[in-house]
């Protein structure tokens, strides 16, 4: 009875020893991505409440805090220094005060930020500013600095908590080149994403010895644009491929996405600061004889998408930063101009439409050019008739490219509009058929709005008249006629373009795919680059004006009319319920 006493307790001892060297730890990691300026609850364009923003996320962040304290991981994953004139404001208007973006990720006590292409797009003065006044580190391992070879930025993060090593590896969708001039991207060059990844992620478990791999990219889940040298949205792909991450939070795409792929947790929140991204790891942490090691063991791993719309707003974030709200809307409400009538960017889809052609307008009269392509960048937004607001500049023109003017012939021409309406117009079997070219698949993403392909890639042209049969096949569809000027139009001529800067630089692939120019000769056919913002002359020429008609230049038009004008009708009422 004495040995079986005995042996009990030595169990017991053996067994709390146990105990005692093991735990189990829970850390929640929550992301967000492509806020694109959404930071408070006011949209400074639309001039109206605005759903989720980061108010809304500091309040959730700050419930987290309590529950989580110093296991909250918070990641930031980029374009957040463009979209809205919060952004503007701080990028180019009041350069001498700290960037806004840079305050509010300060404020919520993010662990790390990411690179966005968006935030590429603001220039060197602009995101090398940012990147200093950021209390976090900036990741982008396959962002190398040409001087040096090494990322132009940290590459990775590695912290500790309860003695669990975890590593947060920054990856940017290196498709900038296909978007941006090179003088916005001087000095860097973009890797691959797979083969970075899987180079990076060896590191972190070998060398780091990192218990915990969190990716964070900023590339869509697949898709976008591919050529042999690498995929712009490759987020499928290396989870697919690569071994080692615990958790991939992604971007880029504006997609909310929750997929579970080898194991790997990937998560995608989508934009504008409406959702979080959420995962949560439980370990369980075991210290090993050997002094100071510790063995962590995943045991659980869940995943969500947050909605944030519901939360109420942080009252004490809005104090914090009352006084940039008040500069922003002061100069937002500032009357430029007055309109006569009103124009919306959803006529555009179905023909020559004012809100369209009163860029085209610009383009032409800035350039001298022949030609002008323009597409509209908002799916749905409307001027209204009378006071015109430097808001509304932002509805007119949503992003800070440049105008360009490039010499092309009167084929490539062509062929490049037929690359666009391909993109965005069915080719009708019947006149009971689609004249939009749509996809049941693309309601819920927030880039294409039920189109298949992306809207901002739709240009129309000014300067020629032409037509646009929808019953022919793809590449046959454009039918120019003229010059708008009743010059003779030549295939075999050259000509002068003007585009804004992310299709001058072969964003939307229509200068390489469609008028079929090399990407590596592009540089050479730009005769023309704005020094200024395409939404700063556009300022400039209502003020000039003071009160402005647009109007539709009538220079092109679906055909046949006894088919697509009744689809036309059915194809407004399915895309905005009119």
């Amino acid at each position: 009875m004495k040995k079986t006493t005995l042996i009990i307790l030595a169990l017991l001892c053996i067994i709390q020893t146990t105990m005692a060297k093991e735990k189990t730890v829970t850390l929640r990691f929550i992301e967000t991505s492509d806020v694109h300026g959404a930071f408070f609850p006011y949209d400074f364009i639309e001039r109206r409440p605005m759903r989720g923003t980061m108010a809304r996320v500091s309040t959730y962040i700050k419930r987290q805090r309590e529950m989580y304290g110093e296991r909250l991981i918070l990641l930031e994953n980029g374009d957040i220094l463009q979209g809205q004139p919060t952004c503007y404001y701080a990028n180019f208007v009041k350069t001498d005060l700290p960037n806004t973006a840079a305050q509010v990720v300060n404020y919520l006590r993010y662990d790390a930020e990411a690179f966005g292409n968006h935030d590429v797009e603001t220039g060197h003065a602009v995101y090398d500013k940012w990147i200093r006044e950021l209390d976090c580190p900036t990741l982008g391992a396959n962002i190398i600095d040409l001087k040096s070879g090494k990322p132009y930025v940290e590459p990775y993060l590695m912290l500790e908590r309860e003695g669990i090593r975890i590593a947060v590896l920054g990856l940017l969708t290196p498709a900038i080149p296909n978007w941006l001039h090179q003088n916005l991207w001087s000095g860097m060059r973009f890797e691959e994403m797979v083969d970075a990844a899987r180079k990076w992620v060896k590191l972190l478990r070998e060398k780091e010895q990192a218990d915990i791999v969190i990716g964070l990219f900023h590339s869509g889940w697949d898709g976008g644009i591919a050529t042999l040298h690498y995929d712009e949205d490759a987020t499928k792909k290396i989870a697919e491929q690569v071994d080692g991450f615990d958790v991939i939070f992604f971007g880029h795409d504006h997609t909310e996405r929750k997929e579970t792929v080898h194991g790997t947790l990937c998560l995608n929140p989508s934009c504008n600061a409406v959702n979080v991204a959420q995962a949560t790891i439980k370990m369980r942490v075991r210290d090993t004889s050997e002094k100071g090691k510790k063995r962590v063991r995943v045991i659980e791993k869940q995943g969500e998408i947050i909605d944030i719309t519901k939360e109420s707003i942080d009252e004490d974030f809005m104090r914090c930063f009352q006084p940039q709200i008040d500069s922003v809307r002061s100069f937002v409400e500032r009357q430029i101009g007055t309109f006569q009538i009103p124009i919306r960017s959803r006529d555009c889809f179905f023909g020559s439409a004012p809100f369209t052609d009163y860029i085209h307008e610009l383009q032409l009269e800035m350039t001298n050019a022949d030609v002008s392509f323009n597409a509209p960048l908002q799916f749905d937004t409307e001027i209204k008739a009378g006071p015109v607001y430097m808001s509304d500049m932002f509805k007119l023109y949503r992003y800070e490219n440049q105008i360009y003017a490039l010499r092309m012939t009167g084929r490539e021409i062509r062929n490049m509009l037929e690359m666009s309406y391909d993109q965005w117009v069915n080719t009708m079997q019947s006149s009971e058929d689609h004249i939009m070219l749509l996809s049941e698949r693309a309601w819920g993403d927030q880039q294409r709005l039920g189109f298949k392909n992306l809207t901002f890639n739709f240009d129309s042209a000014a300067g020629i008249d032409y037509e646009v049969d929808v019953t022919k096949p793809d590449g046959e569809k454009v039918h120019i006629l003229q010059f708008s000027d009743g010059r003779p139009f030549e295939e075999d001529k050259w000509y002068l373009a003007a585009m804004n800067s992310y299709r001058g630089n072969g964003g939307g692939e229509l200068l390489m795919r469609g008028a079929g120019i090399p990407s590596d000769s592009i540089p050479g056919r730009i005769v023309f680059m704005s020094e200024r913002d395409q939404r700063y002359y556009l300022t400039q020429k209502i003020e000039l004006e003071g009160v402005v008609c647009p109007r539709s230049l009538n220079n092109w038009h679906f055909i046949p009319e006894s088919w697509a004008l009744p689809a036309i009708e059915r194809d407004r009422r399915i895309l905005f319920k009119e």
